[in-house]
């Protein structure tokens, strides 16, 4: 059986398998509303369900799984009340959305494939069996707008090794399929998608009773070493640097080196807004111990406070709009960004 709208498809097989296919290829699957809201109705359907045992998660096309959510969309809210409350309830539906798929009762089978970045990750991140492939590229790139790592990005950017969560936070980088199963943001490398989800569709998940490992088994048949990545060959200069407690002495931490990791990550750094890199510094530290659950109900705190903010639609316009990569924000250096200011951004 196949439910369709315009923006994601729900389907069922005799097996026991229910298929969610995010299906706006020409947006990279990007979310909106509508599709955030029915996924959490239907995941809320199956997971009473007796009929579906396990849930594959994919993108339509080859190109992406969720390139995340859809900023120029949220970047109307700037024009009005009834704008930013709809914002608002975005936020406040993905989040749950989040939270759901994290603490759901039956195994889902992301399919990682292509680009999964923001809100892409938010929807993967605590699913039981994540899939990256060759074409994988993962990234929270929220710095580039300036924003944050929402979408509980704070809380599992934490659990990387070393301060590498901190790195990839503050960086934006993209990183592929070998430093993303390094940092535990995937499970398995498997080479060809359209096996393994033929494999699992075709296999009676009506009479096991442990999902999960026959699961790991059958993913395991299939899986193989991904291409060499570089975050473990970083981490030492990683963890020299990005320890430090203020993103000021993490810049002049860089600068010192005097080599071309040092030259490279401070420009990196002086690159993005000021006021996205205090904040998302602050956040990393302060609830680096905090629940998945407790995060996201921060970040929707934190992610209204942006959005009352002149610098996120003037980074969402030069990056994602007019394309200048030129922006103009207010607060233009680290100096001007002072602890009051972060420290607002934290209240509601």
């Amino acid at each position: 059986m196949t439910t369709t709208t315009t923006e994601v498809t729900f389907s069922t097989t005799t097996t026991g398998v229910g298929i969610i296919t995010l299906n706006r290829p020409k947006a990279l699957n990007s979310l909106t509303h509508t599709m955030v809201t029915t996924m959490v109705q239907q995941l809320k359907q199956w997971q009473t369900d007796q009929a579906i045992s396990v849930i594959v998660f994919k993108g339509s096309g080859e190109k992406g799984f969720c390139a995340g959510g859809d900023i120029k969309t949220l970047a109307s809210a700037k024009e009005g009340d009834e704008q930013f409350n709809d914002a608002k309830q975005f936020f406040v539906d993905e989040y749950e959305l989040d939270l759901l798929l994290a603490n759901y009762s039956k195994p889902i089978v992301s399919l990682l494939n292509g680009v999964v970045m923001g809100g892409g990750v938010g929807l993967t991140q605590g699913t039981s069996h994540r899939i990256v492939t060759k074409n994988t590229k993962w990234a929270m790139p929220e710095m580039n707008i300036a924003f944050f790592p929402d979408v509980g990005g704070v809380h599992f950017l934490n659990q990387a090794p070393g301060y590498t969560g901190m790195y990839l936070a503050l960086t934006a980088k993209t990183i592929r399929s070998a430093d993303i199963l390094y940092i535990g943001a995937a499970d398995f490398y498997v080479e060809d998608l359209h096996e393994l989800e033929r494999k699992i569709v075709d296999y009676d998940w009506t009479t096991v009773e442990e999902a999960d490992h026959k699961l790991d088994e059958l993913i395991g048949s299939l899986a193989g070493e991904p291409p060499q990545g570089e975050l473990e060959a970083l981490q030492n200069d990683i963890d020299d640097t990005f320890h430090l407690y203020s993103v000021e002495d993490i810049v002049a931490k860089l600068r010192d080196r005097g080599d071309a990791f040092g030259d490279e990550h401070a420009n990196i750094l002086l690159s993005k807004s000021p006021v996205s890199l205090k904040v998302t510094h602050k956040y990393m530290l302060d609830y680096a111990h905090r629940s998945l659950e407790d995060t996201l109900v921060m970040d929707v705190v934190v992610a209204m406070n942006f959005l009352r903010n002149k610098d996120f639609y003037e980074g969402v316009d030069a990056v994602l709009i007019k394309k200048h990569q030129s922006p103009n924000y207010d607060y233009p250096t680290l100096e001007d960004v002072n602890d009051e200011l972060v420290d607002s951004y934290f209240k509601a």
